[in-house]
């Protein structure tokens, strides 16, 4: 007897496979949709159509107005700033500096151009040009609007003479030399060091600069020379030619207060370097 070849049952075509015909009583067919142009994508932003944002609103008339003066207020100031003759260098005013350090020496050290925009005024740059000047030991820069650069000088003061070939170099509290005379000034201490010493910066000179502020006021308007060997080495000679060897700069009150009470004896040497087990000859 014959076997007859079994055959599979055809399945309908689902939608998209591009098989058959559509069987009676199948549900719609899904219909795949156009792609949206770029017109439909922006009406349907607009619109607040799904896909690009459902709560997005057309901006109001009030802010685009707003933003239109916001833009032009910005524009208008950086013109202002930059590029208009309104806010621009007319002026520049030295403060501070007195006849040690003259205003047109200031003047020609700063090199401020007139003209400039404030704005593009390097206040740090000026500063640097200024205390190139050896007189000057501090110096601070402003812009005083809308026209005006502000120049405030702090001159070195001398506290120190120090003998130099052909008379004296007047030296600050740093070890700085102001200015050379040919004479000894009155009311500055002469201030000898070890030779050889650098003195810009030298940390026995800046120790006996100390001293000098730590000693009781009625020993240090007295004070004719301060040797300052190192930084713990530092000793006075009065003017009537008494010595106080003051040591380091530690425990000043207990050392000035000690030795205002050892100058009574009127000796030749005071050593009051270490408070508590002082010492008096002479």
């Amino acid at each position: 007897m014959a076997k007859t070849a079994g055959r599979q049952p055809r399945r309908p075509a689902g939608p998209g496979t591009g098989g058959g015909a559509r069987a009676e009583g199948d549900g719609p067919v899904r219909r795949s949709a156009r792609p949206p142009g770029l017109a439909g994508l922006l009406g349907t932003a607009w619109r607040g159509g799904p896909g690009a944002g459902r709560n997005r609103r057309r901006p109001s008339g009030k802010a685009v107005v707003f933003a239109a003066v916001g833009i032009t207020i910005v524009a208008v100031l950086a013109w202002a700033l930059l590029g208009s003759r309104l806010l621009v260098v007319r002026s520049v005013r030295v403060t501070g500096g007195g006849r040690a350090v003259p205003a047109a020496q200031v003047l020609a050290a700063a090199g401020v151009r007139y003209g400039m925009p404030l704005i593009r005024v390097n206040t740090g740059t000026i500063a640097r040009r200024v205390e190139a000047i050896r007189q000057v030991q501090s110096v601070q820069v402003s812009k005083d609007w809308p026209s005006t650069v502000v120049i405030t000088v702090q001159p070195r003061t001398p506290v120190f003479a120090v003998s130099v070939p052909g008379g004296y170099a007047l030296v600050d509290r740093f070890g700085v030399s102001i200015r050379d005379v040919t004479g000894r000034p009155a009311g500055l201490p002469l201030l000898i060091v070890n030779a050889g010493t650098t003195l810009p910066g030298s940390p026995a000179v800046r120790a006996a600069a100390i001293v000098l502020t730590e000693l009781p006021p009625r020993v240090a308007r007295q004070v004719r020379d301060v040797t300052a060997t190192s930084p713990s080495a530092v000793s006075v000679t009065l003017a009537d030619r008494s010595v106080v060897v003051w040591g380091s700069t530690d425990r000043a009150k207990e050392k000035a207060k000690e030795l205002t009470v050892l100058m009574h004896r009127h000796a030749r040497n005071y050593d009051v370097s270490a408070p508590g087990t002082v010492m008096v000859s002479g």
